[in-house]
């Protein structure tokens, strides 16, 4: 695939593509819940979009990296930093193609910019939480961990009034057993990682990116991307064309495992 951009003019044919696959059955668009103002320190079961309910909390969270092979649909996930006005043109690119995604924000990133909380979810995307600063969570021990997904997820309630269903932790794919207890106990039943990774973050350059994604995704997987890459502007619409073309729906997480 050479490194030219997708003409905008395409933007028709993605949307036929994607109301196409709506039709034969796959999710439908996620809709947000009402906004409550849960305590990160209090709230058992995380919550964001449709269908979320309480549970008891979990004593050690799950890890998950794709869902079911039969699935139609691919989820779009997006690590939550840089530069902001990247970020919105990332979005932007989505929400041309009538698709969604799922941003994991840094926490320390949306309390320095706020605003951004609201454009994610105000654009049909779902927000979760990818820990307070963004530390390598396998070095961490059990109270700093804790520390770190508590602390996203009282920012995430603060500006939105949910912590969000999703955690993911930082500077790692996998998560360790101490990494998964502190997710239980800040209230996240499940921790969530990818089965194809974008290396938009390297900078390789958009046509790689978009031949690495193409060349990995299947159905059920999860994609993980970034907001503050400019080569993650350029290459999102010929991934969401790429899927389209092959019956993969691009969803947020909570659709792909609904």
């Amino acid at each position: 695939m050479g490194s030219d951009p997708v003409p905008i003019d395409r933007r028709t044919l993605l949307r036929a593509g994607l109301a196409a696959l709506a039709v034969a059955g796959c999710a439908a668009p996620v809709r947000r819940a009402a906004r409550t103002s849960p305590s990160a320190a209090t709230t058992s079961t995380p919550t964001a979009g449709a269908g979320a309910t309480a549970s008891p909390r979990p004593k050690v969270a799950t890890e998950v990296g794709h869902a079911s092979r039969t699935q139609s649909a691919v989820a779009l996930t997006f690590h939550g930093a840089g530069d902001a006005a990247t970020a919105k043109s990332v979005l932007g690119e989505l929400e041309r193609a009538d698709a969604r995604g799922t941003v994991l924000a840094v926490g320390s990133w949306l309390e320095a910019k706020p605003r951004m909380a609201r454009r994610i979810l105000d654009g049909g995307h779902e927000l979760g939480n990818h820990t307070l600063n963004h530390r390598a969570m396998r070095r961490l021990g059990s109270a700093a961990a804790y520390r770190e997904i508590a602390g996203c997820a009282a920012v995430l309630s603060r500006l939105t009034g949910s912590p969000g269903r999703w955690f993911r932790p930082s500077g790692t794919q996998h998560t360790t057993a101490v990494i998964r207890r502190a997710a239980a106990e800040a209230g996240y039943d499940r921790c969530l990682s990818y089965d194809v990774d974008s290396l938009d973050w390297t900078d390789p350059g958009p046509s790689v990116v978009v031949r690495t994604v193409l060349g990995a995704a299947r159905g059920g997987s999860v994609v993980s991307m970034h907001l503050g890459h400019q080569g993650t502007v350029a290459a999102l619409p010929h991934i969401i064309e790429g899927l389209v073309r092959r019956g993969l729906r691009p969803v947020t997480v909570s659709e792909l495992f609904a």
